[in-house]
């Protein structure tokens, strides 16, 4: 029995005469039949009717099943449940993985219950987990399939509008593009409540586009929300250096500093703005100390990249910078 024959509408009946009899292989062959045809809505009826009749002994396996197709059917299944917040966030696993398959096309997924009851928290969790896996989602065919949870989001945001949970939101449409959606979930949440995450949100999504000036404004505005918040003084600290004040880079970072004296990120930063700024052999010594306590290696070396092209350093010292780069 093939998927296209169950998604074109093959009884339960004929589907566990084909699996012996099985209900964890009926649930194999209909959720193969899904990815086949997302949209179809035969295989769902079947899986309905399976745990209508079988669900102790669905339960009991797809529980202890990790699989793709467990999961997606446990999706499912917690939506007939009324636990909309745990299927979306299912849902939002499977795609993780595969977003090349279009899962959002469910038909319970855009149906009016669901969108009505799903919290949004557990949307903005569940696009968070489609973004896991750092696949590129930034191309015509993603955002096709990515249509249902766009509109998903739109509901939900304006149902239930908390800020910190639309600012992560935020992330999903960002990531394919969708920058105008983004934009108007962090606009919705401000309307709610102006939080630090929005703008933060904010700050990211003009970066992505390459607006450096936006991108620190947003920033800007982040830290009169959240004023001893170390991170965001090197969010914005970074942001000047790109922009090639590093002045101002190794000012905010000192700010940075006041709150979190310890912080091995902040340090290196200074050590590299400063180095960059004044040609300091001094603070080049610190950022080779530093720089293999750095875990984001991407970040390391972008900013031994920023201080070795400070003029008339130590040839001997610029060397030794740029061998940690090759580690």
């Amino acid at each position: 029995m093939s998927n296209q024959s169950v998604a074109a509408g093959v009884s339960l009946a004929g589907v566990m005469a084909h699996c012996g009899g099985s209900p964890v292989g009926a649930v194999e062959l209909l959720v193969g039949a899904i990815t086949s045809a997302p949209a179809a809505p035969e295989p769902y009826a079947a899986l309905a009717e399976l745990w209508q009749g079988r669900r102790s002994e669905l339960k009991e396996s797809l529980d202890e099943s990790g699989s793709l197709s467990a999961v997606l059917a446990r999706a499912y299944f917690l939506f007939l449940d009324g636990d909309m917040d745990n299927a979306v966030m299912a849902l939002g696993s499977v795609t993780g993985v595969q977003p090349n398959v279009a899962w959002g096309a469910a038909p319970w997924f855009g149906d009016a219950c669901f969108l009505g009851a799903v919290s949004a928290a557990a949307l903005a969790e569940a696009c968070l987990r489609t973004l896991d896996y750092g696949h590129d989602l930034d191309t015509e065919e993603m955002r096709e399939r990515f249509a249902p949870w766009f509109h998903a989001l739109d509901v939900v945001s304006e149902r239930d509008p908390v800020p910190d949970s639309l600012a992560a939101m935020a992330r999903l449409p960002r990531a394919c593009g969708r920058y105008e959606l983004s934009f108007a979930l962090c606009d919705r949440a401000d309307a709610a409540d102006r939080v630090m995450w929005t703008a933060v949100a904010r700050a990211a999504t003009w970066r992505v586009m390459g607006d450096l000036d936006q991108t620190a404004s947003a920033f800007e505005t982040a830290l009169l929300l959240d004023i001893a918040n170390w991170s965001l003084y090197l969010d914005l600290a970074d942001v000047r250096a790109e922009q090639g004040d590093f002045a101002a880079a190794a000012s905010l970072v000192d700010q940075g500093l006041e709150y979190e004296p310890h912080e091995v990120t902040l340090r290196a930063a200074g050590a590299a703005y400063r180095t960059r700024l004044s040609s300091s052999s001094h603070d080049l010594s610190t950022l080779i100390a530093l720089a293999p306590e750095l875990a984001n290696t991407t970040y390391r070396d972008l900013l031994i990249d920023y201080a070795c092209a400070g003029p008339k350093l130590p040839r001997r010292l610029v060397a030794k910078a740029r061998r940690i780069r090759k580690t």
